[in-house]
């Protein structure tokens, strides 16, 4: 039913549901959302290399305070069943864009699953938590950008050691085409190499490290 005409609704500054009961106006109730600790530092982190999104399920009733925590001209979209979050991943993708999908519930499930990365937030990570890419415990919420740089120089270690493997093998190749490479010598070199990349990649992660504290 609807409220009727005599019933005073004020402006929703939470998310809230009415009810009513043969057309009269019995109440609401509402709920006040909590937000995990640490959040707008989170934001601050994220904004310096991502574009922000929030899809939420719940009505706009918080845009004015989210919108006082998050990084100017961040997305936000209210009312969002989990198909339009998944519609919304969809079409980033389509242009072009790489998405880091994070959320906490089973109507994220399908967003997670469609995105590049899926990271599901669980108070309890030995419970059923949707398909993802992974599982962050809720503890460790604020550490979700430190995770992050962390990933993005594992990756450039990767590259790194890809490279001085290339022109290792590039040299050792020349000498041996050129006959100047006896094999008591190739047989030496072949476990050096394998030691040397793993020299180089403790160094280079000892430095990347380094720059993250």
């Amino acid at each position: 039913g609807s409220p009727s005409k005599g019933a005073t609704i004020h402006t929703m500054q939470n998310t809230a549901v009415h009810v009513s009961s043969n057309n009269v106006y019995k109440g609401c109730f509402i709920f006040y959302n909590e937000y995990r600790s640490g959040v707008q530092d989170v934001f601050n982190q994220l904004k310096k290399s991502v574009k922000i999104a929030i899809l939420s399920g719940d009505n706009d009733g918080e845009r004015e305070h989210l919108a006082s925590i998050l990084p100017a001209n961040t997305t936000l979209l209210f009312n969002q069943k989990p198909e339009d979050k998944l519609d919304y991943i969809k079409n980033q993708q389509r242009a072009g864009k790489t998405v880091l999908m994070v959320g906490d519930g089973l109507n994220d499930a399908g967003a997670l699953a469609q995105s590049d990365v899926g990271i599901t937030i669980s108070e309890n990570i030995n419970v059923f938590s949707p398909a993802c890419d992974g599982i962050l415990d809720a503890s460790r919420f604020s550490d979700i950008s430190t995770f992050l740089t962390v990933a993005q120089q594992g990756l450039k270690t990767i590259k790194y050691a890809f490279i001085f493997s290339f022109f290792y093998n590039m040299i050792g190749l020349g000498f041996a085409l050129t006959g100047n490479l006896k094999p008591v010598v190739a047989a030496i070199l072949m476990p050096l190499s394998s030691i040397s990349i793993v020299i180089f990649t403790t160094v280079i992660t000892y430095f990347l490290r380094r720059k993250l504290k």
